[in-house]
């Protein structure tokens, strides 16, 4: 008799990522996992729960959680969302919580940027998303739960460089005698949602996992490449003195668990993959 399906409890399901998963994991999800998706109204066969204001069904019971919930809100919403479903993870006996952050935690410089390296963002959507994670981390600790933070980098048209361009030539800051404009680690959305099958594959079979992961491509890009890999226009706009020239995720633990291979840091590929997903998710 096959064994019941785990559940895989996906909030924030409404979001850029989630909806590339709700396309993508049926083709790709695999370790036995069954995906519940979470959004607040619960409309298009999506779990109706606010998260902030009303408990969680019992949806998740020995299985696993991944927390998208969160961004670009308003101070302290990112702790208040991350802590609500460690606690409904916790009240439901989940066996691994994955919680969602950015690559903006990190202090920029120009080497590679390791999970184990201090953190001391200079924006303050950096700051929010290390305080979540630090309360997170805290809550996890005290509930003795599983958690791996993902630090995710650029994401191909999830981000104003691709997903935002307009009619107009995209204006790149320039980076001193550094051609093509910023450096940056990206991942395209299609090689994300397969890292993050593959995570929670992991996680349902009880394995180890670290507790904080770089998700990126092996490579970093330099944007100019993926407007050109696009065919979008773009010029050069004044010199910035804020401009960060350089983030770039070292990804040897995702590699140990996931090997990427080149071509998944190729711009024409990323580039590919979002244009994959344009009406689709």
């Amino acid at each position: 008799m096959a064994a019941e399906a785990l559940p895989l409890l996906v909030l924030g399901a409404t979001g850029r990522i989630g909806r590339a998963l709700r396309v993508l994991w049926p083709f790709a999800l695999r370790g036995g996992l069954r995906p519940v998706w979470q959004a607040r109204d619960g409309r298009g066969g999506y779990l109706g729960w606010d998260i902030l204001h009303e408990p969680c069904p019992a949806v998740a019971a020995s299985g696993v959680v991944l927390c998208l919930a969160g961004g670009r809100v308003g101070p302290g919403q990112n702790a208040s969302l991350a802590l609500a479903a460690l606690q409904a993870a916790a009240a439901q006996k989940a066996r691994h919580v994955f919680l969602a952050s950015s690559s903006a935690v990190y202090s920029p410089g120009p080497a590679p940027l390791r999970e184990q390296d201090s953190a001391d963002p200079p924006g303050e959507y950096g700051r929010e998303k290390l305080a979540m994670e630090r309360e997170a981390r805290a809550f996890a600790d005290d509930a003795g739960l599983a958690l791996t933070i993902l630090r995710i980098g650029n994401i191909a048209g999830s981000d104003a460089l691709l997903g935002g361009a307009g009619t107009g030539p995209v204006h790149l800051d320039p980076c001193g005698a550094d051609p093509g404009g910023p450096l940056r680690s990206y991942i395209g959305p299609v090689t994300l949602a397969a890292v993050l099958g593959r995570l929670a594959a992991v996680a349902a079979a009880r394995e180890g996992l670290p507790d904080v992961i770089n998700i990126a491509a092996p490579l970093p890009v330099r944007m100019a490449a993926l407007l050109d890999a696009a065919a979008l226009p773009w010029a050069y706009g004044p010199e910035n003195p804020a401009v960060i020239p350089s983030v770039v995720l070292d990804t040897t633990r995702l590699q140990a668990l996931q090997r990427l291979p080149p071509q998944a840091s190729l711009p024409r590929v990323m580039v590919a993959e979002w244009r994959s997903m344009v009406g689709r998710a």
